[in-house]
């Protein structure tokens, strides 16, 4: 017998976590750990990073890591340092103080879902602007003490880690999270088990482990495909953000939508109101419409109840922003799903068409979303009317204007973003109750009472900390990726505190325009080689590993920075996430925004800006087309002066270049006697003042209450009373209404206006009999009247005039409308026949039209 030369079986690993134990007196802060209070609470931050400052920058500010690695004897020393342990005392009772306050009762409860949450960059949940935005607003609604919690996901390998190579190329590096160094928690059942929740897939299921993380006094529950239940093809669900293919990101928005409601019902929460952040969450209302249905409703009574108490907040303006599936990938996973509603294929996969008919249209989640949800919302005022243009076709016979779209302008968390300095200088100066009534301008106009000479030392010493910290974290960085350390060296010597500071961070999709700066580079040689007037740009962003237009605008900035003229003046920082976008909203001394009108949704780092006293310069769109005032920062215009989009960018950056040498730079240099210019105090005093209180996040979420959560509880609860009676009642009479419409006619007529003109300052009557075919004064009409030479980009209606029903034969209903033509000119006009009904939120909710000859 031959001897194997070695011969041994494979090792079972099994995972196994050792904690770190805590000094009974010191047992608090693995709760205080645990909870990302801290994340926006600075005197928390600060207690940990005294615990040992050095062990804190190598875990990234992350305290669970931190406790984890800090040793023995250090935490034996923090017990006997009696001035450190008051400091452990003292935050801690504040934050009992802050946890142990009930929820707002008076308020609705609301149940949030989205892809994305920015809570700080420890947790690496979040991409750019949609998950900086459910971040802030978990803060808030945190801050404000509501009854809400979130869904999301727990990734694996989150968003990517980006470096830049020798000549300029992104390079993407995926790093997977240590769950168990994260501030999070397991969901545990009453077995002590992690919850899981069984998610349906075709004809199998996929399970998804549950995380908590402490967002304050609100739970954000995250689900975790990455476990030994699932397969290899369902493992990846949650690896990474908008990673994979269109397969994965719909396996993705079955996870949050069904897996999301399926997980609140396993813990036994229900919420009053369901908020959509974006359509990756629209199949919520399946699963919701599901439930219904299986409680004993049918599904037009079910469409009624999950409508009435659903939310979608679109953040893209454009069609091709948004999420479309196959007919053929949709129905692998969801062909299923008629069955347990109780329609057809085609009426179900038509509810997510823009043409419910059109066979060869893609599932679209957003269509989905208006169609499932009473409320629909823009995240900016100018986004609102984009977003009403951008779905008008889901509502035909109502033209933009008219259709039920709002909006909330977006804002941001104060504390989050404000920096420590301005945070002090605040509560010293302002009203003791502002951190409650944020949005009251009153208070911030004690802005004006505050000494120039501490305005401008706050902002020297928040220019100089980011200087620092650039000259901390990045030199290690380019020292390893761009070869000559005399060059880099050189690099860090040229960047001025001193200087004027311009950031321009944000993600790099194409629309927004980082290439502007860059079209006269002879203009911007001058601008920022001027010895008097120096002048410095930071760039940051990530584009999206599948952007190539993105990475290639990256490496041209880059290349561009890298020339003899411009090292140490154009400046692009790499790997772009909350830490550094922190440090430049409060470092830099202008922020800078160019999107092409009008595809900035709303955009909100330049609102953050604003509450550290940094002034914008942007294109009026998004935001800061509610936001800019006069003598508060500077503004392109709104309107398009080209239709070519070349010819917009010259000028555009022809008025960026002039705008910065005639009224900018000279204003920041006007410096007196004390080394600050007096009028440039003045802009930044004008900017916290008028600006500033109308975008945080307290107001928006204050927004959406007065706006949307009220108004859907209150009908949601009246759909709901007395076993569902109203919802019935609606859902039956819809449904006798859609029997009869095509039978509903006009008998008689008297339309002489219409039909022949008229003349200004006479009087016509106008009288329609209509036979309702039974159905009881079930509709209306309404004289529509439009300006042919009306901009068709523009709003169209000119007038909307509705008939008074004056009698009835039988059936015979008779609508009259006196009408006095008060301007002339030529006009379109013709009359409009909808159902009507009193217990309707709005007419698109029932979105069923008849012109009439």
């Amino acid at each position: 017998m031959k001897i194997k030369a070695d011969y041994a079986n494979a090792p079972q690993w099994k995972e196994l976590t050792i904690k770190s134990r805590l000094p009974e007196q010191l047992q608090c802060l693995d709760e205080l750990a645990h909870n990302m209070w801290w994340a926006w609470n600075y005197q928390a931050r600060n207690l940990f990073k005294s615990l040992d400052e050095k062990l804190y920058e190598e875990v990234g500010h992350n305290p669970v890591l931190l406790l984890e690695r800090l040793g023995y004897d250090r935490k034996e020393a923090v017990v006997k340092d009696k001035a450190l342990m008051k400091k452990v005392k003292d935050v801690y009772a504040s934050f009992r103080a802050y946890m142990d306050e009930k929820p707002d009762s008076k308020r609705p409860s609301v149940a949030y879902f989205s892809m994305e949450y920015g809570l700080n960059q420890v947790l690496k949940i979040y991409s750019g602007g949609l998950g900086m935005l459910a971040g802030d607003y978990l803060k808030e609604a945190s801050d404000s003490n509501v009854d809400l919690c979130a869904v999301g996901f727990l990734y694996r390998y989150g968003y990517f880690t980006q470096t830049l190579s020798m000549d300029g190329q992104q390079i993407a590096q995926y790093d997977a999270q240590n769950f168990n160094s994260l501030p999070i928690e397991r969901v545990l059942d009453e077995n002590g088990s992690q919850v899981v929740v069984d998610v349906p897939y075709m004809n199998y299921q996929v399970h998804a482990l549950v995380w908590c993380a402490n967002v304050g006094r609100i739970k954000l529950y995250l689900l975790d495909t990455d476990n030994e239940m699932n397969s290899e093809y369902d493992k990846p669900i949650t690896h990474s953000l908008y990673g994979g293919d269109w397969e994965n990101r719909l396996k993705q928005e079955i996870l949050l939508g069904i897996g999301g409601i399926l997980t609140l019902k396993k813990l036994g929460i229900e919420k009053q109101v369901y908020h959509c952040n974006e359509g990756h969450a629209a199949l919520c209302n399946l699963q919701r419409l599901c439930d219904y249905i299986d409680s004993g409703l049918n599904f037009n009574q079910s469409l009624e109840l999950v409508r009435a108490s659903s939310l979608y907040t679109v953040h893209t303006p454009v069609p091709a922003g948004h999420d479309y599936f196959d007919e053929a990938l949709f129905g692998k996973y969801m062909g299923g799903y008629p069955a347990k509603l109780g329609i057809s294929w085609d009426e179900f996969i038509g509810m997510g068409r823009q043409n419910p008919d059109d066979h060869g249209e893609r599932f679209c989640m957003s269509i989905f979303a208006c169609n499932t949800c009473q409320e629909v919302n823009g995240v900016s005022k100018l986004h609102g009317w984009v977003s009403q243009k951008m779905f008008a076709p889901i509502w035909n016979g109502y033209y933009p204007e008219e259709n039920h779209v709002g909006y909330v302008t977006n804002g941001v968390h104060f504390p989050t973003w404000t920096a420590t300095e301005w945070r002090k200088l605040y509560d010293k100066f302002f009203d003791p109750n502002f951190m409650h009534d944020q949005s009251n301008e009153n208070i911030w106009h004690a802005i004006y009472d505050v000494a120039d000479e501490e305005i401008w030392k706050t902002r020297l010493t928040l220019k100089k900390k980011l200087v620092d910290y650039i000259r901390e974290k990045f030199t290690q960085t380019w020292l390893r990726n761009q070869g000559d350390p005399a060059r880099v060296m050189s690099l860090l010597e040229r960047i001025n505190p001193n200087a004027l500071m311009i950031g321009f961070c944000r993600r790099f999709a194409t629309y927004k325009r980082a290439h502007l700066l860059f079209t006269d580079l002879d203009r911007l040689n001058k601008i920022v080689n001027d010895p008097e007037h120096p002048v410095l740009f930071f760039f940051s962003a990530k584009a999206h590993p599948a952007d190539g237009a993105g990475q290639g605008l990256i490496k041209k900035i880059y290349e561009i920075s890298q020339r003899p003229e411009f090292l140490g003046k154009i400046i692009f920082l790499e790997d772009y996430d909350m830490q550094l976008a922190r440090r430049l909203v409060s470092g830099v001394d202008i922020w800078m925004n160019t999107p092409t009108r009008p595809l900035e949704a709303s955009g909100t780092s330049g609102e953050k800006a604003e509450m550290n006293g940094v002034v914008n310069l942007s294109v009026l769109d998004g935001w800061w087309v509610e936001g800019y005032r006069k003598d508060a920062g500077w503004a392109l215009p709104e309107e398009r002066t080209y239709e070519n989009q070349a010819y917009q960018d010259r000028l555009d950056a022809a008025t960026i270049y002039s705008l910065l040498e005639s009224e900018i730079i000279p204003l920041y240099y006007a410096k007196n006697k004390k080394g600050y210019s007096e009028n440039w105090i003045k802009v930044i005093k004008n900017s916290i003042a008028t600006i500033a209180p109308h975008y945080t996040m307290k107001r928006q979420l204050d927004d959406y209450y007065d706006k949307f959560y009220i108004r859907e509880a209150e009908r949601s609860a009246l759909l709901k009373a007395n076993d569902n009676r109203l919802a019935k009642e609606i859902a039956q009479w819809k449904e006798t209404v859609v029997e009869r419409w095509d039978s509903i006619h006009v008998v008689s007529k008297e339309t002489s206006v219409l039909d022949n003109g008229g003349e200004t300052g006479v009087n016509y009557t106008m009288r329609y009999v209509i036979d309702e075919q039974g159905l009881d004064d079930a509709v209306g009409l309404e004289l529509v009247v439009l300006k042919p030479e009306t901009d068709p980009s523009d709003r169209k209606i000119y007038g909307v005039h509705e008939f008074k029903m004056v009698g009835h034969e039988g059936n015979h209903y008779t609508f009259e409308l006196n009408v006095e033509p008060d301007e002339a000119g030529s006009f379109r006009s013709c009359v409009r026949m909808f159902p009507k009904n009193d217990k309707l939120p709005h007419r698109q909710d029932f979105c069923y039209v008849k012109w009439l000859d």
